[in-house]
């Protein structure tokens, strides 16, 4: 291999990807004089419906809205137990502890990330309401095992798909023969992205209905074209809601991003393919492996190192990696070691070991559309040289 030279310009960790369609339809909203809820944010809600396959879709202001959302449905709360994992954002846990209800952490599958069913099977008792599985970075939770467990313990399961747009579990999309919820994240580095912005899907309308009212302040059906001609100022608050709605600016950008999101993906599914096949042949990196139940929509391209095969740790990686200007993450901290669930609940280092083994490895490298050929290239070329330059 010839000698590595360092590029000039830095990669980001992520860059969106707007074109002039998003730009358009913003100032057409913008222009129109609509710009909190209104008809862009209901064709969103039924756009994406159809695009996932599900009879509902409720938009709301973040993914930790419909998270929070999704368990109001069900009354958790003081003295119920939720199950989720501890590989995951804050908010897959803070949204149950919002509700008043206790965390239960599971370990997770190593080699997905995902939380394991033979983990979560452990941590039932007889308060445990609900299990939240992560669909994580792209990679799908094992369903079939879950959704075996919650019916034989008549749990109610929330999925977390932040991660998950595009990606299918036994040949179906995240959202498609829902028997719960499924909630979606529109943050700047998703699939989809609306700038903020989460979605919250279900078949049941019941929880569709509930979750509409819990979202806008806990107001009477069809309060948000109160203003419009014909619209009715009466309203009632039904409930003590919460202001989760999502609006008509940023369902604008959600509308041609999901118009273009087969377009998106498809760059995605060659960026990761040209990954996977070069760092598949370092051994001192572990690539993402899919099961055969899985489609994964590469939210996050995810490598481990293997510290055994190298003379630095993966902190010492990353620092390399940004002086050869590649930006980087990682995904994520587990939640059981903030110092907040340590104290609240009494979480130690050394509970999970599957989670803190994958965290202490992980690297976030950038994966995003709009990478060209070359800085794809430049990515795997730095990992190639850290890894030959620091291998045992």
């Amino acid at each position: 291999m010839s000698e590595f030279v360092t590029r000039e310009q830095f990669i980001p960790y992520n860059v969106p990807d707007i074109t002039e369609l998003e730009i358009n339809e913003v100032v057409e909203t913008l222009k129109s004089g609509w710009l909190a809820k209104g008809p862009r944010t209901i064709a969103f809600e039924k756009a994406f419906a159809e695009y996932v396959g599900s009879r509902h879709a409720v938009a709301m202001n973040s993914c930790t809205a419909a998270l929070h959302v999704a368990l109001l449905t069900q009354d958790i709360g003081a003295g119920d137990e939720v199950i989720t994992t501890p590989m995951t954002f804050a908010s897959s846990a803070s949204t149950i502890v919002h509700t008043g209800a206790t965390p239960v952490f599971a370990d997770i599958d190593y080699r997905t990330g995902c939380i394991d069913p033979d983990a979560i099977e452990k941590k039932i008792t007889s308060r445990t309401k609900a299990i939240v599985p992560v669909h994580y970075s792209g990679q799908v939770c094992d369903l079939d095992r879950i959704y075996e467990l919650a019916d034989k313990h008549g749990l109610f399961v929330s999925e977390d798909a932040a991660h998950a747009l595009w990606s299918r579990y036994q040949g179906r999309l995240i959202g498609n023969g829902l028997r719960g919820t499924a909630s979606y994240s529109f943050y700047a580095t998703k699939n989809l992205c609306t700038g903020e912005g989460g979605m919250l899907a279900t078949d049941n309308d019941k929880i569709a209905e509930r979750a509409r009212i819990l979202t806008s302040h806990g107001m009477s059906q069809n309060a948000w074209n109160r203003y419009a001609k014909g619209g009715k100022w009466r309203y009632d608050i039904v409930e003590p809601g919460y202001k989760y709605n999502m609006f008509d600016l940023q369902a604008a950008l959600g509308l041609k991003q999901l118009e273009r999101m087969e377009e998106m993906q498809q760059k995605r599914l060659k960026i990761a393919a040209r990954f996977q096949e070069s760092f598949g042949k370092l051994d001192a990196i572990e690539i993402p492996q899919v099961p055969e139940y899985g489609l994964h929509c590469w939210h996050l391209y995810i490598i481990r190192i293997v510290p055994e095969l190298l003379d630095i740790d993966r902190d010492e990686f990353i620092t390399e990696l940004n002086e050869r200007n590649v930006g980087t993450s990682v995904h994520f901290i587990p939640v059981h070691l903030m110092s907040a669930y340590q104290k609240q609940f009494g979480y130690r280092e050394g509970d999970f070991p599957n989670t803190e083994k994958h965290f202490e490895r992980i690297i976030s490298l950038p994966l995003y559309p709009t990478l060209s050929d070359e800085q794809v290239g430049y990515i795997i070329d730095a990992v190639t040289d850290l890894v030959e330059k620091h291998h045992k």
